[in-house]
């Protein structure tokens, strides 16, 4: 309904303003990122619409067994939430990468337009939708610091138990958890005892399992990440393209600086397919099926 509202705001006749509206809804909850028109989101060339689908992607990419127990139990759980907090505390770190990153070339000067143009285009990226209110050769205007902050944010993703793909802020929470209480263990006397927690939903005691299963996924993602990079490189394109569009297509994101099109080629494209997927389905589940396949073949001889 609100995006129908926006949408005969902007102009758009009442059938036009439902269609689009329903689908930069779902499209913007479920971080798909698919508009009807080629332009993306800068077709529309709308605030609102901006504004709009900015917090339903940032809704999509927050757990949904969060948005349960804060709906029905505990409100304050926002608050308190591992996840939650290195989501907001990532896009903040990120925010000021990019906002150092585009300064450097003078690019959007004005509060507005690095919202519509910066800051957008890296909620879109942290949140794995793939939104975008700029063409995808614009990437090449910014500065590699520019770049490398929404590279790190597709790399990233929003969080577990929602529709984004990419590491999720969860490992990345838990990663920099399990770092600070290595370092009490240095600092502090040895005879201390350290009962590290951390609150996801509920307090659970932080475990070499849960670090072990963090570092293993990550070191894979990353490994993703660079395996495309360097199909890329292989064909002739930069480096810092090449990986933008490797985690693009590997976080499921859908963002491009313009090296995915109908002409790039076939090997590239057969490589972005398989990191999709592999992304999509998270590593546990492609081991396991590949060790299926392998039992299987093994039976049989």
């Amino acid at each position: 309904l609100l995006f129908t509202i926006v949408g005969l705001i902007e102009g758009l006749k009442l059938k036009s303003a439902i269609f689009n509206g329903a689908c930069l809804f779902m499209a913007a909850f479920n971080t798909g990122g698919f508009t009807i028109h080629s332009q993306n989101i800068l077709y529309y060339h709308s605030f609102l619409f901006e504004i709009l689908t900015s917090v339903f992607m940032l809704l999509g990419a927050i757990n949904f067994k969060l948005h349960y127990t804060i709906l029905v139990s505990n409100r304050k759980e926002l608050f308190y939430d591992i996840e939650i907090k290195t989501l907001f505390f990532s896009i903040i770190i990120i925010f000021i990468i990019l906002g150092i990153g585009l300064r450097l070339n003078n690019l959007y000067s004005s509060s507005l337009s690095f919202f519509r143009k910066g800051f957008y285009q890296l909620l879109s990226a942290h949140t794995g939708t793939g939104y975008t209110t700029i063409y995808s050769p614009q990437f090449l205007n910014w500065s590699n610091l520019a770049v490398f902050g929404i590279i790190i944010a597709m790399a990233i993703g929003g969080c577990s138990c929602s529709t984004t793909g990419a590491i999720k802020t969860i490992r990345i929470g838990l990663l920099f958890k399990g770092l600070a209480t290595d370092i009490k263990k240095i600092i502090l006397p040895e005879s201390s005892i350290i009962n590290e927690r951390f609150h996801h939903i509920n307090d659970i005691k932080l475990e070499d399992k849960h670090l072990r299963s963090v570092s293993v996924i990550m070191l894979c993602y990353i490994g993703l990440y660079f395996f495309g990079a360097i199909v890329g490189m292989f064909f002739g394109y930069p480096f810092l393209n090449s990986l933008f569009e490797s985690t693009s297509a590997a976080g499921n994101v859908g963002l491009s600086c313009g090296i995915t099109s109908p002409d790039m080629p076939n090997l590239l494209k057969i490589t972005y397919i398989l990191q999709m997927w592999v992304g999509r389905l998270e590593f546990i589940s492609v081991f396991t099926l590949f060790g299926f396949i392998w039992s299987i073949i093994k039976g049989k001889k």
